[in-house]
Parts: C-alpha cells; sequence; structure tokens
C-alpha cells in the first residue's frame, strides 16, 4: 500500500506529494531515465510538447509492461533543458497523472545524452 505524506511543502510549490510511503511486501519497479523518442521509429520530435508526450506514453508503456500503471509512481524525477517548456510540461504532466501526486523532483539540466532531447522522465513505481 502506498501513502502519501504531506508537511504542506510541496502544496505550496506543485502538485505532488512531500513522500509517498510504501508499506507491507510491494514489488518495486525502477524505470530507466525514459525521453520522448518514438519506440517504433526511433524518431525524436523536435517540438517540446510532442516530446512530452512520447515520454510519458513511453513510461505508461514500461509501467503496462511490468502490470503496473501511472497510479503505482511513487517517485517521479523530470529533467528539462528549457524553462520556457514549464508551463506546457506541467499541463501534460498533469493529464497524464490526473489526481495522482508522487514525491517529485524537477531540473533543469544543460543537456541529456543525445542532441535534440528536451526531456528525460525517470520513476520509481511500487505496488
Amino acid at each position: 500500500m502506498n501513502r502519501t505524506v504531506n508537511a504542506g511543502i510541496a502544496a505550496r510549490i506543485g502538485t505532488y506529494s512531500d513522500a509517498v510511503d510504501v508499506s507491507g511486501a510491494a514489488r518495486v519497479l525502477h524505470v530507466s531515465g525514459t525521453p520522448g523518442i518514438d519506440p517504433d521509429t526511433g524518431n525524436l520530435p523536435a517540438d517540446f510538447a510532442e516530446q512530452a508526450e512520447l515520454a510519458w506514453r513511453n513510461i505508461e508503456a514500461i509501467l503496462a509492461r511490468a502490470d503496473m500503471r501511472v497510479e503505482d509512481i511513487v517517485k517521479l524525477t523530470q529533467y528539462l533543458i528549457r524553462r520556457e517548456d514549464l508551463t506546457a510540461y506541467r499541463d501534460i504532466r498533469t493529464r497524464h497523472l490526473g489526481e495522482h501526486r508522487p514525491a517529485s523532483m524537477l531540473s533543469f539540466v544543460s543537456g541529456l545524452v543525445s542532441p535534440g532531447m528536451l526531456i528525460e522522465l525517470e520513476v520509481t513505481a511500487a505496488r
């Protein structure tokens, strides 16, 4: 059972929880950094919103292959290249997470492994 723990800090900044407590005999899945690459073609769209949507769809596909879902995410780490993409990203993230509030960290970085990558997501899920 996963239970959110909130001390009121995260709520002042964004839509995530201060912590998530995983209790019992949970199965834990650590998902590698996942970019917005089309898994069928290998294409990397130039548009940030397209990359962000693909990154989330890729995360959802990985979770599904492990018999998990977005609601099982207990920790989300997000890397973006450009600050100007934050508003668009928040909308995309909210659409994929709905009311689910995992523990979360977002950083702006100077670059990712491949040129043209604008976003990379990493999650830990527990069920």
